[in-house]
């Protein structure tokens, strides 16, 4: 019983920690491209999986170059592509239409492993699949309906990081089974920060402004947001989630990352002051009842196959 409360304690602040993340990009946004900002979230990230690389020994990530190959390959989703697509997405959206699409991600997830992984899904999960898909278009076209055309490009920016972080779900399977999750989280961890600050600092270079690349550090306010999302948001939960896994069903587990989306939707609303519509909250229920319901659906006919053998 201890173990299973420690579990479920560690997923609510796993909700809490990836509900909050997004209002602190859109506070490092504030002040810093978005570039700069991945580059020093994960420089941050890096250095942090570092100490904790030295701390556990060396020995815990020995892998071959091919391994190092495959992984990197994997990272080039996530979080290359997913990271690109989210805080460009912030740029032009809320951090409230954000947290409530990113809480499609469960969803792609069964669809795209039905796809590719050939997986079966049941009838009911079909019908909660298809109404969360409905509360996202609907969040779309009532963006497109009041004529913000930049809130549309938002969306889709946001909307294609979920499709990039449902794809890493369906392909990091095989790579879950064969290496630990710290091997998979530092080399993916040192992936971002090569890649990302490569990127930023060859665009400083080219436009002549490499002294803007440290500026933001001149602000505390970015100093916490981006200590927060490199240290707690990149690596934080990883572990909180690994545990949490350990413990209680992976479908259960499911439902506190949507429940991070009402998290974000609170507190873009309580401290960003960001307007929120009567149809962002039919969209989120809609999303929300139909990622419960596919996770408890799935687990209502998954227990009741097992009790007939």
């Amino acid at each position: 019983m201890n173990e299973k409360r420690n579990a479920y304690i560690a997923a609510i602040i796993y909700a809490f920690i990836i509900g909050l993340s997004f209002m602190f990009v859109k506070v490092t946004l504030s002040v810093a491209t978005p570039l700069d900002t991945l580059a020093h979230r994960f420089t941050i990230a890096w250095i942090a999986a570092t100490v904790l690389l030295l701390k556990k020994g060396l020995n815990k990530v020995n892998v071959t170059k091919k391994d190092v190959l495959r992984i990197a390959l994997l990272a080039i989703l996530y979080p290359t592509l997913f990271f690109s697509f989210q805080v460009f997405g912030l740029v032009h959206t809320s951090s409230s239409e954000a947290g409530i699409i990113q809480a499609t991600i469960p969803i792609f997830t069964l669809i795209l492993a039905s796809i590719i992984l050939k997986e079966t899904t049941t009838s009911s999960q079909k019908i909660a699949v298809s109404l969360s898909v409905f509360g996202v278009i609907s969040i779309m076209y009532m963006n497109g309906a009041g004529g913000t055309k930049a809130s549309l490009v938002g969306t889709g920016l946001i909307l294609l990081s979920a499709l990039t972080s449902s794809l890493y779900n369906v392909f990091a399977r095989q790579l879950t089974q064969r290496y630990s999750l710290f091997t998979i989280t530092y080399i993916m961890t040192l992936f971002g920060f090569i890649a990302f600050n490569g990127v930023a600092l060859t665009t400083h270079v080219i436009n002549g402004t490499l002294r803007q690349y440290m500026q933001p550090f001149g602000h505390w306010d970015f100093v916490l947001a981006i200590l927060y999302l490199g240290i707690l948001s990149s690596l934080g939960t990883s572990y909180l989630s690994n545990y949490a896994l350990s413990k209680i069903d992976a479908s259960k587990m499911s439902v506190f990352s949507n429940f991070a989306t009402l998290i974000t939707i609170v507190a873009g609303v309580i401290f960003l002051k960001e307007e929120f519509h009567l149809y962002h909250i039919a969209g989120s229920i809609m999303i929300i009842l139909g990622v419960v319901g596919t996770n408890y659906l799935g687990t209502s006919r998954n227990l009741s196959k097992k009790t007939s053998r």
